[in-house]
């Protein structure tokens, strides 16, 4: 005969004050580890306390319900539950039930529907000159990689040292900034495994490595003591952990890794705060910088960060700012239905640098747009400083096509632009990787007209293709071609006149080409003879046009041919 199973009664088994401790220890136990594990901020703006309060309440709980004796038998009915917690646990069932009705509310007051004033005024856009502002950059000062090329490089560059690659790997959690005048992305190295780690913690992580981004040369900076706080540590000394149990009642954005001007790393962590209700409205309040090496935390409101730190405000964070001030423009109403006035960026971004500050970079288009832009965001990560510059034209995604389109045969694929002012137009700037990640070539796309593309070799071969289009375009007048020189003895000379003016067509010895030169502009070509030696300045040659005649803008006579004497 089977023994009838065990059915709770309804009666309320009350906890005695030994059991009651007990269940606070074993929670605030489960609580430590949760915490340590999760890294949730004692701060009522954060998502992330509420469910640690939560589950801190839920397990009290079903601590309370086993050592009753109650348990989570299936004869119970929810009913029981309830009285259960009503009797024993109503502190913990009225705390959970307030934070419930805290976050409730809070949400509801943070929504845009309600605070579409506020949510437009968390970024300040000033209109600013493209030709003013963006001054134009020598080419050997263009960023030739993103970010994808600068880790692959990066981890190549790891892996050709025998006495670290065995203990130690690439980080691939690169930053982009200024360093010393350039433009670099810089990653610490972390341990291979967590055998690695135990056996070298000691020392901690001896090298960084810079990327820089003009000449695409990856090195690895060895440190006379090693960085001790870095993502890599699995304990204490996770840059996270350190942070949290330095700062526990901040809310921080994911550290940036940096390096000052004397090559010591940094850890850049910045503080959010939310500022619309309860959770809306994230801003930067200031910034908590870390030594990498000896874990030492300042902390500077965002007015006081020094000037060599890049990172501060994230190209997401300021785009998700600036949707807000382009599509609550006339209201919440409007950004839903209607649309009148509404902008937004566009899908990625890019860094830029000016006056040795990072900015980043991202196209506006209309709420309604598909392969043109209004213009485009500059945005100082450190300050916040943002302009908006009006110029139409094409999307990002459109040049990145149209660049791709006249290497089709090569299969190369184009990187997300980078905004150059080039002879005052607005300019893509596209590097061209294949498929092992590496840049063979590079292409420039007009703004305006994306159908204007130039592609070379080299960034000056690039440059120099693209100025030519744009006067061939009438965009651009003769005087701001690109010239280049070349010297030689004259081996052939014709003339003509074309449009009522003077030309004369002249070949040196060893070429082909003919630099055609104006008697107008250069008027000591008419006493030159076959056997002088010259110094022409000419536009250079465009890569897939024809070459045969180039237009020369000065010539000098360096020295005549000797004179021809007779034999006695």
């Amino acid at each position: 005969m089977e023994r009838p199973e065990k059915r709770y009664n309804g009666t309320v088994r009350n906890l005695s004050p030994g059991k009651i401790l007990l269940n606070l220890i074993l929670t605030a136990i489960v609580g430590l580890i949760y915490f340590y594990v999760t890294l949730p901020p004692i701060n009522l703006q954060s998502g992330d306390f509420y469910t640690f309060i939560g589950v801190l309440c839920v397990v009290y709980v079903l601590f309370a319900l086993i050592t009753s004796g109650m348990g989570l038998s299936r004869n119970n009915n929810p009913g029981d539950y309830f009285r259960f917690v009503k009797s024993q646990c109503l502190p913990v069932g009225l705390l959970f039930l307030a934070l419930l009705l805290i976050a409730l509310i809070g949400s509801l007051i943070s929504m845009p529907i309600f605070r579409a004033s506020d949510y437009r005024e968390l970024l300040t856009v000033e209109d600013g000159s493209f030709t003013d502002d963006i001054a134009e950059i020598s080419f050997d000062e263009i960023p030739t990689l993103d970010e994808g090329s600068a880790e692959y490089l990066g981890d190549r560059q790891m892996g050709t040292l025998s006495d670290m690659v065995s203990q130690f790997e690439y980080s691939f959690d690169s930053t982009q900034i200024n360093y010393q005048g350039r433009p670099v992305r810089v990653a610490p190295i972390a341990y291979a495994d967590i055998i690695k780690w135990f056996t070298n913690r000691a020392q901690g992580l001896p090298a960084y490595v810079v990327v820089d981004m003009v000449t695409q040369e990856a090195t690895v900076v060895r440190l006379e003591e090693g960085m001790k706080y870095s993502f890599s540590e699995p304990l204490n000394r996770n840059i996270v952990r350190h942070l949290r149990f330095q700062f526990p009642t901040y809310i921080f954005g994911t550290p940036q890794f940096e390096i000052d001007e004397d090559g010591r790393p940094w850890w850049i962590a910045p503080r959010i705060v939310k500022t619309i209700g309860l959770f809306g409205g994230a801003d930067i309040q200031g910034a908590v910088l870390v030594d990498a090496i000896t874990g030492q935390c300042t902390y500077y409101e965002k007015e006081e960060i020094p000037s060599w730190v890049d990172n501060v405000y994230t190209p997401e964070l300021i785009m998700q700012q600036y949707d807000y001030h382009g599509t609550l423009v006339n209201g919440f109403i409007n950004s839903i239905f209607g649309q009148r006035d509404v902008t937004v960026t566009t899908a990625d971004s890019n860094y830029i640098a000016i006056n040795d500050d990072v900015y980043m970079y991202t196209g506006v288009t209309s709420a309604n747009a598909d392969q043109s832009n209004l213009g485009f965001l500059l945005s100082n990560q450190r300050t916040k400083e943002t302009k908006f510059y009006e110029a139409p034209g094409a999307t990002e995604k459109a040049a990145q096509a149209s660049a791709m389109g006249v290497v089709q045969d090569l299969g190369y694929t184009a990187t997300f632009p980078l905004l150059l002012n080039i002879s005052d137009q607005p300019t893509y700037f596209i590097p061209l990787k294949d498929n092992t990640n590496l840049v063979k070539s590079y292409a420039m796309v007009n703004v305006a007209q994306y159908q204007i593309v130039a592609t070379g070799a080299t960034v000056s071969q690039c440059e120099q293709n693209y100025i030519q289009l744009l006067n061939n375009r009438g965009l651009v007048s003769a005087e701001e071609l690109p010239t280049t020189q070349v010297s030689g003895v004259i081996d052939d000379i014709r003339s003509a006149v074309m449009d009522g003016n003077s030309y004369y067509f002249i070949r040196l010895q060893g070429e082909a080409v003919y630099y055609s030169i104006s008697a107008a502009d250069s008027p000591v070509v008419v006493i030159l003879n076959v056997g002088d030696s010259v110094t022409i300045q000419h536009t250079p040659a465009v890569e897939g046009a024809d070459n045969s005649i180039l237009d020369g803008s000065t010539i000098t006579l360096d020295r005549a041919a000797p004179a021809q004497t007779d034999a006695a």
